[in-house]
């Protein structure tokens, strides 16, 4: 385990000096207050609307929620709050090792947008490219963000592109800071997993202040930790040993699991008061993480250089690639209230992603001998500036109850970069397991948008209430798109309410979808194949019939009850539709290593050694159905609390249509399908179909018990080439359990388990596991890691 970074030592300062600060702070606030009954600030511009009168379907994601599990990740601590959200854990998978996408609704990870304070998040410079659930998408990085720096989560479970832009086809996650002047919390926990692997610590806390005379307010949070990789790779059994990517028959070689990561995150969210009806604000996070994931393994005799390696890897070697991932953000800005009732709001918004890559553990065989054993293999970034001019205001329109006219501006840069490795890194064949980008790879790219947006919301009378919102957005590289939703609810009584939504939307091409280019290795049906990913404006795409990507267009309905049959129960149904016209897809890898026509024309182009080629397209429409499901009841004992949720999720996508060959590829030869059975199977199999979760909480007064269980439905894995070998996974339980002793208002020691009773997915069938040495699917939506043992010491003041 490392030692203690300079972060780490001083978050343990902190834990010493909070009895001392907790004399001077108030008492926590309540748990009591009911999720319906929270207001919100996602998808409405009425400033005491709550969950219960959303016309839109929401949740509410306290942190105790996100704290009820071992995880330190916000992303797997959504996914097991969130039946709607799937967050699978690749291992092998390159850079989508390290920075893992999830999927709101079945949907492509980059068809749900990301807030911070209501603000747009910047997205990760990556885009996964490897053979993963989200493949093709260039996301938010959600594990960027310190889960102690969060006051909760609204999740709104419907289409938002006409109130806040590209990318909300599926929803919208809204991540919402903590900004209190008072109180703060200290904790430092640590775990691993049953098979002895996957040792993990972590230490966080977070602190508000009040400036002097209570003029504002500042909230800090910070977190550091460290976690070990893990290893669930399988024993090889197939017939040719020490060859290729394959050990001696009975050996494990590859490392299939989780990364080792070391992370450091902060967060700053402050608020200044100016005058009785204005203040700026600041909102600020930093995070680096220096990850490390794994190749496929190269045997003795790898590639023919057995006499190479005799010197170097007598014993094979599995190469390890590492990112240091860097993610920074801030936004500023003044808000306030006119005289005449009009509130504004002006900001801007800076953030950026970069990554760094290095291969280590590796050999350029070109180089012989000689060669290094670690190449930088070069960069890619992602940076975003957003101003914003926001305005709302209570208007008479006739109406029993004033409406809420809201409107206003945006404009936004965009620059993505792809920066090109040390020379040794791409020399000749490269370095092994993932070989440096190349000057040819290399560019800079940008474009910048702007946006015009107005909305009205109304409570026409005591029983309905509605909303219409219009969006036009213009963008310099493709033209400009308009989107329009319109809300109604109806309440039937207190008890029962209607409510329902239509809206249209867009999600304009990435950066990095357009523009990114590499080659990697991938293995197929046991096969290794050296894979170029080519822009498709660059000429090999091209020459392989790619077309200029164009915005993906939606049409988004759903329909749903809100229920409270009993008192302190509430149930929340909604059924949703989703058309995806034009989906931004990549490209199934088109094996072209016996294609001499093929071969030919890369070969012209100045590309050789490539096997196997792939690029984005708009070659899809795609159709998704589903309906969630929540509940809660609260249970008041006599000298505790009982706290009930259940949760279900139903989602079935389609692709409703894939356009033909174009005839330039259907000139190389009749095999090559830009849109295969394992990419549609991705879309319409490769997520659970329907997902369940239950949690209790039992509080007592010194004693608080947490138990979730899960449900995860059937997914399916469909080969590239044969329908014999598709393989479904079936549906199974996972549980969690913790329990907290809390000897006074202050402190809290946790001890629980993730996954408690051991629960694996089902094994790959022989077929589908390279001989035996990947023995789970990269699909499963809760890992193959087995159960989690933690605990945990936390003091709050």
């Amino acid at each position: 385990m490392p030692r203690m970074t300079p972060l780490a030592l001083a978050l343990s300062s902190l834990l010493i000096a909070g009895p001392v600060l907790a004399q001077q702070a108030s008492a926590p606030a309540s748990k009591d207050a009911r999720t319906l009954d929270t207001l919100i600030v996602t998808g409405t511009h009425v400033a005491d609307r709550t969950v219960a009168e959303s016309q839109s379907p929401i949740d509410i994601i306290t942190p105790e929620t996100l704290e009820a599990t071992g995880t330190t990740e916000l992303a797997t601590a959504l996914a097991r709050a969130l039946p709607s959200l799937n967050f699978p854990r690749p291992g092998m998978a390159d850079g989508t090792s390290g920075v893992r996408p999830a999927q709101l609704r079945g949907l492509s990870p980059d068809q749900a947008l990301v807030l911070v304070n209501g603000k747009r998040r910047h997205i990760s410079a990556l885009v996964n490219v490897n053979g993963t659930i989200g493949r093709g998408s260039s996301a938010v990085d959600l594990n960027a963000i310190p889960v102690a720096a969060i006051e909760r989560v609204e999740v709104l479970r419907d289409g938002a592109s006409a109130q806040y832009g590209s990318d909300a086809i599926g929803g919208v996650i809204n991540i919402v800071l903590k900004g209190a002047g008072t109180g703060g919390s200290i904790a430092l926990g640590g775990g691993q997993y049953s098979k002895g692997d996957g040792q993990q610590w972590q230490l966080s806390g977070d602190a508000g202040l009040t400036l002097g005379g209570g003029g504002g307010t500042i909230h800090l949070a910070a977190q550091t930790g460290h976690q070990d990789m893990t290893n669930r790779s399988g024993t090889y059994q197939g017939t040719a040993p020490n060859t290729g990517n394959f050990p001696g028959v009975g050996e494990t070689a590859f490392k299939l699991g989780d990364p080792d990561v070391d992370q450091t995150a902060l967060a700053l969210n402050a608020n200044l008061a100016i005058g009785d009806h204005a203040s700026l604000y600041v909102t600020a996070m930093a995070s680096n993480r220096d990850i490390t994931s794994f190749a496929f393994y190269r045997s003795k005799n790898h590639s023919g250089q057995g006499a190479l390696l005799a010197q170097v890897y007598p014993n094979g070697y599995v190469p390890e690639i590492n990112q240091d991932a860097h993610d920074r953000s801030v936004v500023l800005g003044a808000k306030g209230t006119a005289d005449n009732g009009l509130n504004w709001d002006f900001s801007y918004n800076f953030g950026d992603s970069l990554l760094g890559f290095r291969t280590q553990n590796t050999i350029n065989y070109a180089l012989g001998v000689s060669s290094p054993l670690s190449f930088y293999d070069g960069s890619l970034q992602y940076t975003q500036q957003v101003l914003n001019a926001d305005f709302s205001k209570p208007i008479g329109i006739g109406l029993a109850y004033p409406a809420t006219l809201s409107f206003g501006a945006e404009y936004r840069t965009e620059d993505w970069a792809q920066r090109a490795g040390e020379a040794n890194s791409y020399f000749g064949s490269g370095a092994q397991g993932f070989g440096g980008f190349t000057p040819r790879n290399a560019g800079s790219y940008n474009r910048h948008n702007y946006a015009l947006y107005a909305g009205l919301e109304a409570d026409v009378s005591d029983k309905f209430s509605g909303g219409i919102a219009g969006r036009y957005e213009d963008y310099s590289d493709f033209g400009s798109q308009f989107s329009g939703k319109l809300s109604l609810r109806y309440a039937f009584t207190d008890k029962v309410a209607l409510r329902g939504t239509a809206a249209t939307g867009f999600r304009a091409p990435s950066l990095a979808q357009q523009h990114y280019q590499a080659v990697t290795t991938n293995i197929n049906n046991g096969v290794a194949f050296e894979t170029g990913t080519f822009p498709a404006s660059g000429a090999a795409a091209q020459a392989l019939g790619a077309e200029q990507l164009k915005p993906e267009t939606s049409r988004s309905y759903s329909l749903g009850l809100v229920l409270q049959p009993l008192e302190r129960v509430y149930l929340t149904i909604d059924a949703y539709q989703i058309n995806v016209d034009d989906r931004i897809v990549l490209s199934s890898n088109l094996n072209i290593a016996n294609n001499a026509a093929a071969q030919a024309l890369l070969a012209s182009l100045g590309i050789t050694n490539v096997t196997s080629a792939r690029y984005f397209n708009n070659a899809i429409d795609t159709r998704t159905q589903g309906i969630d499901v929540v509940g809660t009841w609260n249970v008041p004992l006599a000298a505790s609390s009982l706290n009930l949720t259940g949760s279900y999720n139903y989602n079935k996508s389609k692709v409703t249509r894939i356009a033909p060959n174009p005839a330039a590829l259907t000139a190389l030869g009749a095999n090559l399908e830009r849109m295969g059975r394992d990419e549609r199977g991705r879309i319409e199999e490769g997520a659970p179909r329907d997902k369940f979760a239950v949690n209790a909480n039992w509080a007592l007064q010194h004693w608080e018990i947490n138990a979730g269980a899960t449900r995860y439905g059937q997914f399916t894995a469909r080969n590239a080439s044969n329908p014999l070998q598709d393989q479904t996974f079936g549906a199974k339980w996972t549980l969690d359990l913790s329990v907290n002793f809390r000897p006074n208002q202050h402190w809290a020691i946790t001890a629980g388990a993730d996954n408690a009773l051991n629960q694996y997915p089902e094994q790959n069938t022989y077929a589908n596991s390279t001989f035996g040495l990947i023995p789970y699917s990269l699909y499963s939506p809760y890992g193959f890691n087995g159960a989690y043992y933690y605990g945990k010491v936390s003091y709050k003041w």
